[in-house]
């Protein structure tokens, strides 16, 4: 039969692996490190891993292919959940989790060595899942990479309280506008702070982040922080 599916560019295709973990039918793998579109009859043609797709190469077509068969894609998809702690994306790297801070005594930092203040894994743009649990009513802060080298009390003054992902645009030579859009439209994110350094390449990160939040349609309380490559907060609007 003739129908809709997806498709999946393999030039284009970074092998992140967030689609695999997107697609509850597990109707995609990885194979050399790339997403490939294993059975068509588990693919049910709605598109649920298209958005997370960093790299774009995922899109619809119509072609003969099998029809998407729902019994079994649920017995493949039950069977993909009881495969843990095998993680679908076939890296550990990318699996999405919330991390407790919240440390017994015997567990804390010796000395004066200060507690991270990472809230979640992964942390970069391209990698972190939209429908992440852990955005839902999240302050959430989108920091140039560069910035927590450059500014000592990073982690205290920023982090802290926050999910915090990071990019930097001009080596990621994508636009982030668009995973930060979906981010803020599907998740209830209560404020937005970026953070980027002074040379004009981050002004790709701020623009991202105010363009998305205005296509997310969200008011929403924001801010913008600017450091100095020598590590001070030089601006603040």
């Amino acid at each position: 039969m003739i129908r809709q599916i997806i498709e999946i560019d393999v030039q284009k295709c970074d092998g992140c692996g967030l689609c695999v973990g997107e697609c509850h039918e597990g109707a995609i793998g990885l194979e050399n490190g790339k997403a490939k579109l294993l059975r068509d009859d588990y693919c049910d043609g709605l598109g649920n891993c298209l958005p997370v797709c960093p790299a774009g190469a995922i899109r619809f077509i119509e072609r003969e292919a099998a029809a998407f068969d729902k019994t079994a894609a649920a017995k493949n998809a039950q069977a993909k959940n009881e495969c843990a702690p095998t993680l679908a994306c076939g890296c550990p790297g990318t699996h999405s989790k919330k991390i407790d801070r919240e440390y017994s005594a015997c567990v804390q930092p010796l000395g004066e060595i200060p507690q991270s203040q990472l809230a979640q894994w992964p942390v970069q743009i391209k990698l972190v899942p939209v429908n992440a649990p852990y955005f839902n009513n999240a302050a959430l802060l989108v920091a140039a990479d560069c910035a927590a080298y450059a500014y000592a009390n990073f982690h205290a003054e920023f982090m802290k309280s926050r999910i915090t992902i990071i990019g930097c645009p001009k080596l990621d030579d994508v636009d982030y506008t668009e995973k930060l859009a979906a981010i803020l439209k599907s998740n209830d994110v209560k404020s937005l702070a970026v953070v980027r350094m002074e040379v004009p390449c981050c002004a790709g990160i701020v623009r991202a982040a105010v363009d998305a939040l205005t296509q997310s349609g969200k008011v929403i309380p924001r801010r913008i922080i600017t450091l100095s490559t020598d590590g001070a907060v030089i601006k603040e609007e």
